[in-house]
């Protein structure tokens, strides 16, 4: 049975929300209040990870602060162009070891897995309360670390969130309008397979 809603079909009925939430570049730029910033990280927190050992940390500014300054920096011009409207701006990195008392730290492989998992319940909740989150790549990894403060050999910088109200697209530079709508998804069978990949 399938499901449209928001511009959107999906093969299979799911929670509305799933269809709902999207990746939007224009923002009102207006401000964030910061019990709903820590809504999204509450929501972050409960996301599953391997022995529970949570290893996502965000690092974030609000606009017009002086932290946004720092973080704003490390955006990709093309970035920056709708950035610059969003509310809040942060990185999203991962610690590379299992932390417990009394043993040494342990590397954990799942460390960017479960980071993942933390981004998608705070895109979620950023959706269902009003807000929108769009993650992004495009930013120089290289002087991140220094920037946010990160030891490469403890932790991994994956990506960085900008998070705001929707807005008209005509805040978007032209070229940016038109992609201005949610996106579709491949159906299920290009990326589900029983038993082997392509099988």
């Amino acid at each position: 049975m399938t499901q449209t809603l928001n511009g959107r079909t999906a093969e299979y009925e799911v929670d509305p929300i799933f269809l709902q939430r999207w990746s939007p570049r224009a923002f009102t730029g207006e401000a964030m209040p910061h019990e709903d910033l820590l809504r999204l990280f509450e929501a972050a927190h409960w996301a599953p990870s391997a022995f529970n050992g949570q290893p996502w940390r965000f690092v974030y500014a609000h606009r017009d602060t002086p932290a946004w300054g720092v973080l704003f920096d490390l955006l990709i011009p093309y970035n920056q162009s709708w950035v610059k409207n969003a509310s809040v701006l942060m990185f999203i990195l991962s610690d590379r070891f299992r932390r417990v008392e009394g043993r040494d730290p342990a590397p954990v492989r799942s460390h960017a897995f479960d980071a993942g998992a933390a981004w998608a319940y705070l895109a979620l909740e950023a959706s269902r309360i009003g807000w929108a989150a769009h993650g992004m790549a495009g930013f120089d990894l290289a002087r991140s670390y220094d920037a946010l403060g990160v030891d490469a050999d403890q932790h991994e910088v994956h990506a960085a969130i900008a998070v705001g109200r929707i807005a008209d697209p005509e805040v978007l530079d032209e070229a940016l309008r038109a992609r201005e709508v949610p996106s579709g998804r491949n159906a299920i069978a290009t990326f589900a397979f029983e038993g082997k990949l392509g099988g």
